[in-house]
């Protein structure tokens, strides 16, 4: 049996901010969108294209409200893959993400990282493809 990564839970204080930022902004799909009762909501976005989807979890206690944005200690805790960096580095200028840095080229491709509305930091990644003299 193949097992596979379905949802990663991403806490957040608002469902509504957090769809219009990760839908909006970013061009993410909505998923589903549940109402559970009590406020609470199954809310589920992806990239196109890709089976492992984000659960947006409005935070309910202070436990988690002080989560919020540093669910990975400050450092980056998510990667956005693209195969076309500089136009996904465009797109999401123009719509207003916050990238804490310059485009840069590493060994292993191009990558920027940037801010979600919440504190989370992402690459945007386009991997570097073997050369042809590699393989």
């Amino acid at each position: 049996m193949a097992l596979s990564i379905a949802l990663v839970t991403l806490v957040v204080p608002d469902y509504d901010e957090a769809i219009a930022f990760y839908c909006g902004a970013l061009g993410f799909r909505l998923l589903e969108d549940t109402d559970l009762g009590d406020g609470k909501r199954w809310v589920r976005v992806a990239p196109d294209g890709v089976g492992t989807a984000l659960l947006l979890a409005r935070a309910v206690t202070d436990e988690q409200s002080a989560s919020i944005g540093r669910q990975a200690g400050g450092r980056v805790a998510f990667f956005l893959q693209t195969e076309a960096f500089a136009r996904d580095w465009q797109a999401m200028s123009a719509a207003g993400v916050h990238f804490v840095e310059a485009p840069r080229n590493e060994s292993y491709g191009t990558v920027a990282v940037f801010e979600d509305p919440f504190g989370n930091r992402w690459d945007l990644i386009e991997r570097s493809r073997p050369s042809e003299e590699g393989q």
